[in-house]
């Protein structure tokens, strides 16, 4: 059964209860899908947080009480408002800058630096607008990448949320770019935020990489997906599927206590690792197909 309201469950302590908390979520057989993040909140006092956001009420029951087996972690709840809560939010937070990428909101439309990569991003209710490490992680491993003489032509980002890697990639020379997401919400999102940049991507309502439209501009040189660790591993066979030999995966969305997994699942389909990029609790994996 689904929550009404949402409701938004925090869970605040030291970084090592926080990572081993996460590793209990994403453990937990009911939280496959669920959605949460964790960053460090206060530097000089050590502490971090985990934001999780339950859609139904097992889910949330689930949540709380893995939390609440952390001893130091303090674990509050409260309701979200039906307001746009999280475009409230977005008003107060800082443009980013990653690499040539300049990322920023309607709020900061005048603070783009002349030579960036101009990315306005409006988040609505899809994940993605620059802040959170693993996107920062994905951009700037980008920027590494074009720095290298990459020069994508054909480029898929899965899990695409508010299509900001996609642009990205649309700005910077890719002709065929394709995004995908199990979220419809967020594909809407998506193509609103390519009309506003003037960024050409085909944005798609897909599970898994079996879309028509996806398999018909395979196979890519380039793959983002920036989603969850478990769902990484288990789309290897696929992302090897889509890639052409030689082509570049940057993966992200992964803590660094998941790195190891998920980098053995893609070593063992024939990937070597070129570089990888640590933000704090986040990695982000660069590989290239080699056979």
């Amino acid at each position: 059964m689904h929550l009404d309201p949402a409701l938004q469950i925090i869970a605040r302590g030291p970084r090592a209860d926080a990572e081993a908390a996460a590793r209990a979520l994403d453990a937990h057989p009911l939280l496959e899908g669920a959605t949460y993040s964790i960053l460090e909140e206060d530097e000089d006092r050590g502490i971090w947080r985990i934001d999780a956001f339950p859609v139904l009420i097992d889910e949330a029951e689930a949540i709380n009480d893995t939390l609440q087996g952390f001893a130091r972690l303090t674990v509050t709840s409260a309701p979200l408002a039906d307001a746009d809560w999280l475009a409230m939010a977005l008003s107060g937070l800082p443009p980013v800058r990653a690499g040539r990428f300049f990322i920023f909101g309607v709020h900061d439309r005048g603070r783009a630096p002349v030579n960036a990569v101009k990315l306005r991003i409006e988040a609505g209710a899809a994940f993605g607008t620059g802040h959170h490490g693993t996107t920062v992680g994905c951009l700037l491993a980008y920027h590494a990448l074009l720095k290298r003489g990459l020069a994508p032509g054909k480029v898929l980002d899965v899990g695409t949320g508010t299509g900001v890697l996609a642009i990205a990639a649309a700005k910077t020379g890719a002709k065929c770019v394709v995004g995908t997401d199990i979220d419809r919400v967020s594909v809407r999102i998506a193509r609103e935020n390519a009309a506003i940049n003037g960024a050409e991507f085909d944005a798609v309502h897909a599970f898994g990489l079996n879309d028509r439209k996806v398999a018909a501009n395979a196979p890519y040189d380039l793959v983002f997906a920036n989603i969850l660790a478990r769902p990484l591993v288990s789309l290897s066979p696929a992302i090897r599927k889509a890639l052409r030999p030689g082509g570049v995966v940057i993966l992200s969305g992964l803590l660094r206590s998941q790195e190891r997994m998920v980098r053995a699942a893609y070593l063992a389909r024939g990937f070597r690792l070129i570089f990888r990029i640590h933000r704090d609790a986040w990695a982000t994996l660069v590989l290239q197909r080699v056979r």
